[in-house]
């Protein structure tokens, strides 16, 4: 009797981990395209190295260590929505940036019901970059 009960409390928490984590991550990268489209950047960081350090710093220590990897920041044309890269002009007004966490490994806690493999998630968000003051962009 104690066996399937712990089975099933393990579970429910398992699962609410899984939706937190999921919701605190989709939330970080949504944070980090606020940011991005107002064109802002941190101290003597460029454009890329400061949305990734927003995400970083919104996710909740999430994205520490080997996870820290599977942050991403793309801008896009917007018309064809091919990847600009980090050519000049990338970041300008118009365009779109994304940023996504892809394959992020979410490990249960207590696989009692199934395998102890990681589970991979993928988050991201998108929005059209504002125009900069006085039209130039911030360094990549």
């Amino acid at each position: 009797m104690v066996l399937p009960f712990f089975a099933m409390a393990f579970l429910i928490v398992d699962a609410a981990w899984g939706l937190f984590v999921k919701a605190s991550l989709q939330h970080a990268v949504q944070e980090g395209v606020r940011y991005a489209v107002t064109g802002q950047v941190s101290g003597s960081l460029g454009q890329v190295a400061s949305i990734k350090a927003v995400v970083t710093a919104q996710a909740m220590g999430l994205l520490s260590g080997s996870q820290s990897g599977t942050l991403s920041v793309h801008f896009l044309d917007p018309v064809s929505l091919t990847d600009l890269g980090t050519k000049p002009g990338a970041n300008q007004g118009g365009n779109l940036v994304e940023v996504d966490i892809s394959g992020y490994q979410f490990a249960p806690l207590a696989p009692l019901l199934r395998s102890g493999a990681a589970i991979p998630m993928n988050v991201s968000a998108a929005d059209r970059i504002e125009g900069s003051p006085g039209g130039v962009a911030p360094p990549l």
